[in-house]
């Protein structure tokens, strides 16, 4: 990320800038944060898929006012349906948050703003605290997964995902870059190797944008790597042998 073009970026209606810790990489916080210090801008993380990862030593959800972070089932802290969580020392944002997720009620029954209903169910936060523990044995599996990828593919035609000096991914995702993509997925669909192609559309070509007028061209970097990447298996519960299939089928490409 170049801090430069961000704040080229910035416009005089910014209220927050929200950075992705993507695919459970964290993103460089340090010059994000300077922006927004700049500017009088909120920094609020966007954690939904970076349970437990680090930033320079220091585990992520500490440099922002706030952090979102969520509970669906296929994320690395799972719950049984749909829920999340914020989390801040910001007295005044917690407060709003509370109200908002409440119907906009700061007192029982009497609402001072439009809200919402994002009450977490009681199952799921029974759920969660029992998964909690186990977080961290459960990223040391993905890294295990992602080392070994790491470590044994070597097929040129296919660019591995990095890890920057300063972060330790949780891996919630293993995103592979290939340009001749739908020959790829053919090979590993008839070697029976699962795969998963997320956010195939980057979010200036969607239509619910289409009102911004910014066609194809407008964010080329972002358009190639839709057109790119492919998600490989990752999660704790891989057995050392599919591990290696998978390695097998992707150097086979």
């Amino acid at each position: 990320m170049d801090p430069e073009k961000v704040e080229a970026a910035i416009t005089s209606k910014t209220k927050a800038v929200i950075p992705v810790h993507l695919y459970g990489h964290p993103a460089d916080m340090d010059p994000i944060a300077e922006i927004c210090q700049k500017h009088g801008l909120q920094l609020i993380e966007d954690a939904a898929q970076s349970h437990g990862a680090i930033y320079k030593g220091d585990k992520i959800a500490r440099h922002a006012s706030m952090s979102c972070f969520s509970f669906y089932p296929g994320k690395n802290l799972g719950a049984v349906g749909e829920g999340g969580a914020l989390v801040t020392n910001d007295e005044d944002l917690l407060k709003r948050a509370q109200a908002l997720r409440n119907h906009g009620s700061y007192e029982r029954y009497f609402h001072e703003e439009i809200g919402f209903n994002y009450r977490m169910e009681g199952i799921q936060g029974a759920v969660l605290s029992v998964k909690l523990p186990h977080l961290e044995s459960w990223n040391g599996g993905r890294k295990k997964v992602s080392d070994t990828y790491h470590n044994l593919m070597n097929n040129p035609k296919v660019v591995l995902p990095a890890q920057a000096d300063w972060a330790e991914s949780v891996w919630h995702l293993f995103v592979v870059r290939v340009k001749e993509r739908e020959a790829f997925i053919k090979h590993i669909e008839e070697n029976k190797v699962g795969y998963g192609v997320h956010y195939p559309v980057p979010l200036h070509l969607q239509k619910c944008y289409a009102h911004l007028e910014l066609g194809e061209g407008a964010f080329p970097v972002a358009e190639n790597l839709a057109a790119e990447c492919v998600s490989l298996p990752v999660f704790p519960e891989l057995s050392e042998t599919q591990v290696n299939r998978v390695v097998e089928v992707v150097n086979g490409f």
